[in-house]
């Protein structure tokens, strides 16, 4: 039986305060109910992420998606989601920053046709990109990513899509810190966030573009 409204909210803000993070109205906690309820019916035909439980999609997904949506840095008002898959972290990023225009960037079909979905049922502005994130044909204020395939050519090819002074934002681990650094080159300025404490070593790594034009 499907948890009520309220249910839902209660306990996915107390997960939130687990994390130090403060809770969402209910309002927007029905949204990302309606969010985890399409992601469950789809995910038992296509496999949109391997965690399967509520409560590990709670912790591991949205928590941590809206962690990285929240220390994202104020004036950013276009973002890609590089790989987006079931969405993560860009259909939270577009549910709790709704003054950001966010790009959802899948090149898997049937990821990209929930994606649409999403979009639909939550109720989000964001427009989806059915195709490889790299071939976007455009620049944004922050490129987000988050445990894509072959993650360092991801970054590298990630860093091409920054604007100039924007952000590349990396969910990854305190051990990959360093490789991804290098695959991003030599012209971002980091800073290391901490997510919560639910993802043990995972950490949201901020790049600043310092200048214009990249070597990679």
């Amino acid at each position: 039986m499907e948890e009520s409204s309220d249910a839902f909210g209660f306990k996915l803000n107390a997960l939130l305060n687990q994390a130090g993070l403060g809770p969402l109205d209910p309002a927007l906690a029905t949204r990302f109910q309606d969010y985890l309820s399409l992601l469950l019916r789809w995910n038992a035909r296509v496999n949109l992420t391997a965690i399967r439980d509520v409560d590990g999609i709670l912790t591991r997904h949205f928590v941590e998606s809206i962690a990285c949506a929240r220390a994202l840095p104020a004036g950013i008002v276009t973002l890609l989601d590089f790989g987006s898959g079931a969405g993560f972290p860009g259909i939270p990023i577009a549910l709790c920053r709704p003054e950001i225009a966010v790009t959802l960037a899948e090149s898997q079909g049937k990821k990209a046709a929930f994606l649409q979905e999403a979009v639909r049922v939550v109720g989000i502005s964001a427009k989806v990109h059915s195709g490889r994130a790299e071939l976007v044909a455009a620049q944004f204020d922050c490129v987000v990513l988050r445990a894509v395939d072959r993650m360092e050519q991801a970054i590298q090819a990630a860093a091409l899509l920054v604007a100039p002074e924007g952000w590349l934002a990396l969910m990854t681990t305190r051990a990959a810190i360093s490789s991804a650094q290098a695959a991003a080159g030599s012209v971002f300025c980091w800073e290391a966030k901490e997510t919560h404490p639910a993802s043990g070593d995972r950490t949201l790594l901020l790049g600043r573009l310092e200048r214009q034009g990249i070597n990679i």
